[in-house]
């Protein structure tokens, strides 16, 4: 990085770079579940195979 090009862009690209790990953390505790929203699916996964 350049120097001397003034503290503004830094701080700019500070926050981006924390959304972005703020948005791939949340996606990935949606995946796993943390949330809730996948809890049933998971569920019907591990029940239909005992069905057969």
């Amino acid at each position: 990085m350049a120097e001397g090009e003034g503290g503004g862009s830094t701080g700019v690209v500070a926050v981006l770079v924390i959304f972005v790990i703020v948005v791939v953390l949340a996606f990935f505790a949606y995946r796993g579940g943390m949330f809730g929203g996948r809890s049933t699916n998971v569920d019907i996964n591990i029940k239909t195979p005992a069905s057969k």
